[in-house]
């Protein structure tokens, strides 16, 4: 069976990233790029998809996940920024949000999950290209929260970088007596996150609850 894809958010880096991912994958189809410098409005494609995937900014994100809800079409978020838990139980087709879909990054912050009861002091760095918009990202606020539920350190500070030439960068720091530990996750192109935005695709549509945060709960 295949997926018929739209993408919002089509003619920024990521959004050409996942058009390209889907046109390549065997059991997809790319029916649709909405984007306002293409000049077509998400409305425009909602009646070809099965699953929208936005990256587009975070004032429009929250507006677009509702709108495709509403039209019966699943979504895949990969846009942070907005809070999307006023989403649930609206429509009838399913929200997937990921702060990151790099497979490694998720590993990162179960990590950071695993380290947090037996070193609480900890601080986070990202770093990020200088066309972000967002700071802090929404990994590094994702993992804060991972944190902090399971170290019970209710301030973990995050450092955000924005200079050209960096992808996407984080590093987790934790601190104890006498020793220090870190893990990094680095993100060298922006194919690192398409494996993950593939499996959000081809899942999104069993999910048994609506919104879904995080791309752990699909692996």
């Amino acid at each position: 069976m295949t997926i018929n894809v739209a993408v919002s958010g089509a003619a920024g880096r990521m959004g050409q990233t996942v058009c390209d991912a889907v046109e390549h994958a065997e059991d997809m189809a790319l029916v649709g790029r909405a984007d306002p410098l293409l000049d077509t409005h998400l409305q425009d494609v909602l009646g070809d998809a099965d699953v929208v995937v936005d990256f587009s900014r975070p004032e429009t994100a929250l507006g677009n996940a509702r709108e495709c809800l509403e039209a019966g079409v699943h979504c895949v978020m990969g846009t942070t920024g907005a809070d999307f838990s006023a989403l649930e139980g609206v429509g009838d087709a399913n929200l997937f949000v990921a702060p990151n879909f790099a497979i490694g990054a998720v590993l990162m912050m179960e990590a950071a999950k695993l380290i947090a009861p037996h070193m609480p002091e900890c601080e986070i760095i990202e770093l990020h290209h200088d066309g972000k918009i967002d700071a802090p990202s929404g990994t590094a606020k994702r993992t804060a929260e991972l944190v902090a539920s399971a170290g019970g350190n209710v301030h973990t500070p995050i450092h955000s970088v924005r200079l050209p030439g960096l992808v996407a960068h984080q590093e987790v720091l934790f601190g104890g007596l006498g020793q220090t530990l870190s893990i990094r996750h680095d993100s060298i192109s922006r194919e690192s996150f398409m494996p993950g935005v593939l499996l959000a695709i081809r899942k999104v549509g069993t999910l048994d609850d609506s919104p879904v945060i995080g791309l752990e709960n699909l692996l």
